[in-house]
């Protein structure tokens, strides 16, 4: 609710300040004259001033909360010096941006006129220099549709700015609105019949106790096997003067653990910060969520770990630790080729095609490329201003098509295929046994037998049983 209510609001802004303003014309939302330049912010400022009047939702002004002590900031910003005379092909032109603001209170009687007059005559835009017009301000809303879920409503205070920009000097002025909201507690909430949530609240206490059980437990195994390691490890050099392998010494860490005390760590830290937006003390929604998200993909995670019980379910835990090394390496090679066509595009092709813009962008359209995705659109998108350029770039697509999908994704899965036939030929025929496995089997006495290791001087193994 919080999110979605958010975006609403951002969507009835943009309705409400951005004259004309359709869904999804945020790309392609621009002026091209100075005449409608005026008309759209002064037309911004008339809508805030009749806020009480025409809004739907229920909104406050924040005064003062300008950086003048205004409520509402109306800002150009524009080169200190700056004369352009195409004719001529001459410019001199001032780095230093200069800012001149004006401020707006809702207790001005006069409503602002469409065109210049003499109550705003100070603020006139100087086009020749002009990098962008803001218009900054603060309303204060409240959410009461949480009152469904048994919570308190929360009080928000969105900071708008709409920017006109015009850095690019290119004859077109894009507009734009960005809302941010900060979140706090009510002063005084007052809910007729409001239900209790102390049972909600002792099932966060319960899985907080929980959860610090199970990493204790946990974390004890784990520092055990870590001790027990380099006992052994120790020994075998005393031994047989040899070192352990690196995939003996991982005998005695526990995965399964490790996921576990990470779970637990995310799930109380989460839980923590829930009580605590519950009881409006905090209000990082958006922690807390991915906190509790990424425990609970843990968790299912975890659950696996109880198929590996069962041979025939064993399958896919096995090839995946078998073929994981070999797999990170391949893809270490891989994402360099990867970042070199990333780098190429986003350089080359990123003033002709709109998915190449960024170098973020380049990554998911090349990403999608590999799972066969917008092929078409991606090479239709092309813009053919450029004939060499459009030439690079089918030469681009098709190599970098050809070379992830023939290639690298053959090869990606040959390396899982391989891994599933060793574990397949391992379970038909003779298994390898390690070092440990090894000497663990040379201790042929059962549990049973009453020999185990004491404390005492004997020079007899640590592991192995001792006859007495």
């Amino acid at each position: 609710m919080v999110v979605a209510f958010k975006e609403e609001n951002t969507v009835a802004f943009k309705h409400l300040f951005l004259k004309d303003y359709t869904d999804g014309a945020d790309d392609s939302y621009a002026v091209y004259t100075q005449r409608d330049l005026y008309e759209h912010v002064f037309y911004a400022l008339e809508k805030y001033l009749a806020i009480p009047n025409e809004t739907i939702g229920r909104y406050a002004y924040v005064r003062g909360a300008a950086g003048n002590g205004s409520a509402l900031l109306l800002c150009q910003h524009y080169f200190r010096k700056g004369r352009i005379d195409p004719a001529n092909d001459t410019f001199n032109i001032d780095p230093h941006i200069v800012t001149d603001c004006l401020g707006v209170d809702p207790e001005d009687p006069q409503p602002l006129p469409p065109t210049l007059d003499s109550t705003y005559k100070n603020f006139t835009l100087k086009f020749h220099k002009l990098i962008n017009v803001t218009i900054q301000f603060q309303l204060k809303a409240i959410n009461i549709q949480t009152i469904i879920n048994n919570e308190i409503p929360d009080c928000y205070t969105f900071t708008i700015t709409i920017t006109f920009d015009n850095k690019a000097h290119s004859g077109q002025v894009r507009i734009r609105l960005e809302n941010h909201a900060d979140i706090k507690e009510c002063k005084d909430p007052s809910v007729f019949g409001r239900g209790d949530n102390s049972f909600r609240l002792f099932f966060d206490i319960v899985v907080i106790l929980v959860c610090s059980l199970s990493f204790i437990l946990c974390a004890r195994s784990i520092i055990r096997g870590l001790v027990l390691q380099h006992e052994f490890s120790r020994f075998f050099w005393r031994r047989y003067s040899r070192s352990v392998s690196l995939s003996d010494r991982m005998e005695f860490l526990n995965g399964w653990y490790i996921l576990l005390v990470i779970s637990d760590v995310l799930t109380v830290l989460g839980t923590v910060m829930k009580i605590g937006i519950e009881s409006k003390n905090f209000a990082g929604y958006d922690v807390c969520s991915i906190l509790l998200g990424t425990s609970t993909l843990l968790v299912w995670v975890g659950v696996i770990r109880y198929l590996t019980f069962f041979q025939k379910y064993n399958i896919l835990i096995v090839t995946l630790r078998v073929a994981l090394p070999n797999v990170i390496r391949f893809c270490c090679c891989v994402a360099v080729i990867y970042l070199g066509y990333c780098f190429c595009g986003w350089i080359v092709l990123g003033p002709y095609h709109v998915k190449f813009r960024s170098l973020s962008m380049v990554s998911e359209c090349l990403f999608s490329l590999i799972n066969g995705d917008d092929m078409f659109v991606t090479f239709a998108e092309m813009q053919q201003h450029s004939h060499l350029v459009w030439l690079f770039s089918q030469v681009y697509l098709y190599t970098f098509i050809s070379l992830f999908i023939y290639m690298v994704l053959s090869l990606f899965i040959a390396l899982i295929t391989g891994s599933y036939e060793t574990i397949k030929h391992q379970c038909e025929g003779d298994t390898p046994v390690s070092q440990l496995h090894a000497y663990i089997a040379q201790c042929q006495d059962s549990p049973k037998s009453g020999k185990f290791r004491r404390d005492s001087s004997s020079s007899c193994s640590v592991f192995c049983c001792c006859e007495r």
